[in-house]
């Protein structure tokens, strides 16, 4: 347990600015790829969406908003930030329980099988103490969903990583497939550069 809490609070690819402000859930980087370079909300640190403890305070000032499922809080940060990025379940529910195992918030009656979370009074005091945190937080979250492409774009940005995905991934392309999918992708980038 303390190993998954440690790649969690430390930088696991989950926790990576995803798409770096095009990419959406599953989308490419501005440098093309997944994981790799690119900007993140701090500006180059290593694609990195959010610093140690900031994702805490993010979850903490949503619940604080309202009572919610974990669910729920992937999609408003998710929308929060236009569709740049998207916490997985694999980092929200671990920080879900370690704010309720540092107190900061706690399970509610909900209806249904899933928990349901809210701040506890600690948790608001927390809050207060990590005010100027959350402001800044908040303010760099509203930037990086001025920088997301629309949502048109982001899906076709996700059919051409696929399709490349796949087709590369038969292998043995003859000559002439390489050179046909080559122009069919300058051709692609031309027409954005036009558009």
């Amino acid at each position: 347990m303390l190993n998954h809490w440690k790649r969690c609070r430390h930088g696991s690819d989950d926790m990576s600015w995803r798409g770096r402000g095009f990419g959406g859930r599953h989308g490419l980087g501005m440098m093309g790829d997944r994981h790799g370079g690119g900007r993140g909300m701090h500006g180059g640190r290593g694609g990195r969406m959010f610093d140690h403890g900031d994702l805490r305070l993010v979850v903490l000032a949503l619940l604080a908003e309202k009572p919610a499922h974990g669910y729920e809080l992937i999609k408003a940060i998710e929308d929060r930030l236009g569709g740049a990025y998207s916490p997985s379940p694999g980092v929200i529910y671990p920080t879900l329980t370690l704010l309720e195992e540092l107190g900061y918030a706690a399970q509610v009656p909900s209806e249904g099988a899933k928990k349901l979370y809210a701040v506890t009074e600690e948790g608001r005091a927390h809050l207060e103490a990590n005010r100027a945190a959350v402001e800044g937080l908040t303010a760099r979250m509203d930037e990086a969903k001025g920088r997301g492409a629309p949502p048109p774009v982001l899906r076709a940005m996700e059919n051409l990583r696929t399709a490349l995905k796949l087709k590369l991934g038969q292998g043995g392309l003859t000559e002439d497939q390489a050179q046909a999918m080559a122009a069919a992708l300058d051709a692609a980038a031309l027409a954005v550069e036009r558009s």
